[in-house]
């Protein structure tokens, strides 16, 4: 299923990659269904640098919720390579839960809009199959598939675009 969102914020395009690129650690703080973002490598070479960031999830839901829903549903793994002559990424995300049933990956592409904003444009491709899932049974493996990928579908594309708006929101923040 086809994800994607198109934001524009009042920020230079450099600066919007930076920080994406950067500092999302920092930009956690205000992405409200995200607890934080840790990253575990980062290689370098030219004008490519190579991420592996973990997200925490699960912001938004009481710390009582939290604390009987399994932590590897609310985390996953996001593996970037980001081109800095392009302005541009290729992502994939790995799941810590259902990791063989779930499949992400997309691209970042930072654009100009005048001297001072920027258009992100992320879109991607997200399925699910079910029938890599214990417990669903085999007969109902494809409705419950699709209805489960509309679904998170629909709150990746959100999250996606509240990522933008987070990221506007923090470099705002740094003026």
């Amino acid at each position: 299923m086809r994800i994607e969102a198109d934001v524009v914020i009042p920020f230079p395009r450099e600066a919007v990659f930076r920080a994406y690129r950067d500092e999302l650690p920092q930009i956690a703080a205000f992405i409200p269904n995200v607890r934080s973002i840790e990253v575990r490598a980062r290689s370098e070479e030219g004008s490519i640098v190579t991420l592996h960031n973990v997200w925490h999830g699960g912001g938004d839901i009481p710390a009582a919720v939290r604390a009987v829903v399994d932590e590897k549903v609310l985390s996953w793994d996001d593996f970037a390579r980001w081109d800095a002559a392009q302005l541009e990424a290729s992502w994939t995300i790995r799941t810590h839960a259902f990791t063989d049933a779930v499949s992400c990956s997309g691209s970042t592409r930072i654009l100009a809009v005048g001297e001072s904003k920027s258009r992100v444009e992320l879109t991607g491709e997200f399925a699910i199959d079910a029938r890599k899932v214990s417990g669903v049974p085999s007969l109902l493996a494809g409705s419950i598939g699709k209805t489960a990928e509309g679904f998170l579908a629909r709150q990746i594309t959100a999250n996606l675009a509240a990522t933008t708006e987070a990221v506007s929101r923090y470099l705002a923040s740094k003026a």
